[in-house]
């Protein structure tokens, strides 16, 4: 077994809250240490809230798990301070390949435009990703900053009350009482604390079974995404392989519905499966196996009073398209300058009733994507799987086709299409950067756009005039000014100006685009202001 799952990260120690006379309030707790906690409070500490961590844990999770991180994760890791770590660790890959029978029908490649400074994709085990948000947040502490984490404190009871949340907590030396202005629960798809609240999930259940291993081998086969429909080392099924670091492979067998999961997991069933698919002769050691069936559900609302849901305790998806954890990375990219904001006072409370519209549109489209990806993997008829197959013949020869196969949309940004917080488009340009959407990044000589976009209010300006610092009912905005004549690549025209002359954009702290236009005008932006930050 991998050392790592074995040494406690966070190892339980006596806080000053369990000996205190009364509950000590805290202005956010999270529960949950997994990617998603660990990064809403590496987001909050980078802003100086004080925030605490709780987790009936106090090691990283257990197998690999999450493994496919996108492009926008990458972006958002970046700011949190610890995208290079995932980045050098991680496997990159941007093509796929896909195969019917045994042949393959078509590949695609997911980044075939340049001037990006992350990848389409990396794969990277999330033991990894935990460990690597661990020793940031650990950084964040020695310089200062106000987050604490607590391993094996664990949360029994969660009383929502009009201002604060109380938490009675479990711990090795008895129990303690704790209060929270604001509750974070990340603490995954049987989330404790939205049972003790009592709420459920809306949304489908899914009967097919998935076998997943990682497995130990040398192999000569590329950093790509490998799918299979029907093939003949899993007749009438599917079948998933994606290499991670340290020489670990990522299977994942189609099993089919009447199976006994127990049964199916025990080495002696696996590894028959496993030399089936990838040859007698190939030596391999099993480092993880797992049975998985899943659910497209979510909550009907993630905001609860003063307890708020992100990640898997707040929404699930299949895993066909790598949407779980990067859609909870951009739960906690939306909400945290919204709490931020709330918190200062610089924003009325109802700017996190955006969070929960927003994020449940973002929901709502993951699991529309991956509930179309089930349904054309795993046919519910006859005639869907004739229909089925016949794409699949098509596509091998003919272009039109390639789009409806659906082996998993691959995980995007949402566009926030709609929202509250969105001003009127006022520019005619690229559809891929009007209001709602998350900026793309632009190479700038030896460095990148979206760095400078980081943690702020941003006043975008492209061969426009505006002023340096625009102040706002409490909300600062500063300028970057950039020109075409400087953008040799031209993608900076390309996803920013289009056919424009000129543009200015209001970006809001997440890289989300909150207004547009083509020149600056005051009153204008002065409006777009107050509405991203809720106040209209």
């Amino acid at each position: 077994m991998n050392k790592i799952f074995e040494v406690p990260l966070y190892a339980y120690e006596r806080s000053p809250d369990q000996d205190a006379a009364t509950p000590v309030r805290h202005k956010v707790i999270v529960i949950g240490a997994g990617p998603v906690g660990l990064a809403a409070a590496i987001d909050l500490a980078q802003q100086d809230v004080e925030v605490l961590v709780l987790d009936d844990n106090d090691k990283v999770s257990f197998g690999s798990r999450a493994i496919c991180f996108s492009q926008r994760t990458l972006d958002i890791a970046d700011r949190l301070g610890c995208g290079q770590r995932l980045l050098d660790k991680g496997v990159r890959w941007d093509r796929g390949k896909v195969f019917f029978d045994d042949r393959q029908v078509y590949d695609f490649n997911l980044q075939p435009d340049e001037g990006f400074a992350n990848p389409a994709f990396i794969n990277l085990q999330q033991y990894y990703v935990e460990t690597f948000l661990m020793d940031r947040l650990r950084a964040l502490q020695a310089e200062g900053a106000p987050v604490q984490i607590r391993g094996r404190n664990k949360v029994e009871a969660v009383g929502t009350h009009e201002d604060h949340v109380r938490l009675e907590v479990e711990t090795p030396e008895g129990p303690y009482t704790v209060e929270a202005d604001w509750l974070i629960a990340c603490d995954g798809a049987n989330s404790p604390t939205r049972r003790m609240l009592g709420i459920d999930f809306d949304g489908r259940v899914f009967e097919d079974n998935f076998l997943i291993a990682d497995v130990i081998m040398e192999a000569d086969f590329p950093s790509e995404r490998w799918f299979w429909f029907d093939p003949p080392f899993n007749r009438g099924q599917s079948a998933l392989l994606h290499k991670q670091p340290d020489n670990v492979w990522r299977i994942d067998l189609q099993l089919g519905w009447d199976i006994d999961k127990e049964r199916e997991k025990r080495p002696e069933n696996v590894i028959p499966r496993l030399k089936e698919m990838l040859g007698e002769e190939v030596e391999f050691q099993l480092e993880w196996v797992s049975i998985y069936t899943f659910q497209c559900r979510r909550m009907e609302s993630f905001r609860q009073g003063r307890a708020i849901f992100a990640g898997d305790s707040a929404h699930q998806v299949s895993p066909f398209g790598a949407r779980g954890a990067n859609s909870g990375l951009q739960d906690v990219d939306n909400l945290c300058w919204k709490l931020k904001l709330v918190l200062d006072g610089d924003a009325p409370e109802s700017l996190l009733d955006s969070y929960d519209s927003e994020r449940i549109q973002g929901a709502d489209e993951n699991i529309r994507k991956s509930s179309r990806s089930t349904d054309f993997i795993t046919p519910k008829s006859d005639m869907s799987r004739v229909l089925r197959d016949a794409v699949l013949d098509l596509s091998e020869h003919f272009e039109f086709a390639r789009p409806m196969v659906n082996s998993g949309r691959l995980s995007e940004p949402c566009t926030y299409d709609g929202s509250s917080l969105n001003s009127a488009d006022a520019l005619d340009g690229p559809a891929q950067t009007r209001p709602g959407s998350a900026c793309p990044d632009v190479p700038l000589g030896g460095d990148f756009l979206l760095p400078k976009l980081a943690g702020q209010f941003t006043l975008l300006t492209i061969d426009a005039d505006a002023p340096e610092i625009l102040q706002e009912d409490g909300i600062e905005v500063r300028r970057l000014a950039l020109s075409v004549k400087d953008d040799m690549t031209l993608a900076l025209k390309r996803r920013y100006l289009g056919d424009a002359p000129s543009a200015v954009y209001l970006i809001r702290p997440d890289q989300h685009v909150a207004a547009r236009r083509d020149t600056y005008e005051e009153n204008a932006f002065r409006h777009a202001i107050r509405r991203a930050s809720g106040k209209e």
